[in-house]
């Protein structure tokens, strides 16, 4: 074999081994190509199964909160109800007055006929306690109806799905604020402090940061059930540090051990007995505090309390 012969075997044979590399690497590409494809669904699976969690758990902190919030309508409800009964009870007797006004304006009835049909209503219902009352009856059922207007506002907001709600600027005290209503009867045998500072409003998800207060709060709550020798107390304070909103809640409850601390976060976890919790409002609140890109820090003693800290960051993230 000549030569120009060992040069065209070697060439045939080095692009012979290209050729089965070129398709080594296309089949491989292929099939990293496929694994890519399912792993996207998987994380789309789990992006939605975490929704479906959160939207689920939400439903079960409104069963809790639904006697509460039973009560907290009820009260003006009822008071709003029976002004209206109040006013209804007089509405004949402003009718009558109001023809008896036009028909005198109008020449239909004379002076002494127009004088003595009032002087005879006034005694059926004295028209002085007619106008000492009825407005303020109007303006207590309007502030009551407010009232039952910004409950329902309040769990609008809490149950609203965090999957269809875009991010937006808000107060992060309003929302404090509005968790502290709805849960005004689960709290009513707990001291409440509350310190916020003036912090600027951040971009967040409404719904999550409403779904954090409150999920905070009733483990605050449920970690002082037990407090029969001190009274139980709960701190809620809104602040700001390094270029983070810091939400703190603390009580003066059980505690948790080294190994509960441990485990907090992890789905399902719970310390409570079969059918009292999901094991997963601290889990939701980890991911919550993550998806807006901020931090949880918890300190906590056996007997003596436990602070739990959500950092928020005042930046807006670019892939925010």
């Amino acid at each position: 074999m000549n030569g120009s012969d060992n040069f065209e075997h070697a060439f045939l044979e080095e692009k012979k081994q290209r050729l089965t590399a070129e398709q080594l690497l296309k089949d491989k590409s292929s099939v990293l190509v496929a694994i890519n494809d399912e792993l996207q669904k998987k994380v789309a699976d789990l992006e939605h199964q975490q929704k479906m969690f959160i939207q689920t758990e939400k439903m079960a902190t409104l069963g809790t909160l639904c006697a509460g919030v039973a009560h907290e309508i009820n009260n003006p409800l009822a008071y709003a109800m029976s002004n209206i009964e109040s006013l209804q009870h007089v509405a004949p007797t402003l009718f009558t007055m109001l023809k008896l006004n036009e028909q005198y304006l109008n020449n239909d009835i004379p002076e002494t006929r127009y004088k003595s049909e009032l002087a005879l209503l006034n005694k059926q219902q004295h028209f002085s306690w007619i106008g000492s009352e009825f407005l303020a009856q109007i303006n207590d059922s309007l502030e009551g109806l407010r009232r039952i207007k910004h409950i329902v506002h309040n769990l609008l907001n809490f149950t609203h799905s965090t999957a269809n709600q875009d991010k937006q600027y808000i107060d992060v005290i309003e929302a404090a604020n509005n968790a502290l209503k709805l849960l005004s009867n689960q709290l009513k045998l707990c001291e409440v402090k509350t310190h916020f500072d003036l912090v600027p409003e951040i971009f967040c998800n409404l719904s999550s940061i409403n779904q954090i207060f409150i999920n905070l709060l009733m483990n605050a709550r449920q970690a002082c059930e037990f407090n029969t020798t001190k009274g139980s107390i709960l701190e809620v304070n809104v602040f700001e540090v390094t270029e983070h909103i810091c939400i703190e809640v603390k009580d003066n409850g059980c505690g948790m051990s080294e190994e509960v601390q441990a485990h907090i976060f992890d789905p399902f976890y719970t310390t409570k007995d079969i059918g009292e919790g999901t094991g997963m409002g601290m889990t939701l609140v980890y991911a919550m505090v993550r998806d807006h890109h901020g931090k949880i820090e918890v300190n906590s003693t056996i007997d003596i309390g436990t602070t739990i800290r959500c950092l928020l960051p005042l930046k807006v993230m670019n892939n925010s």
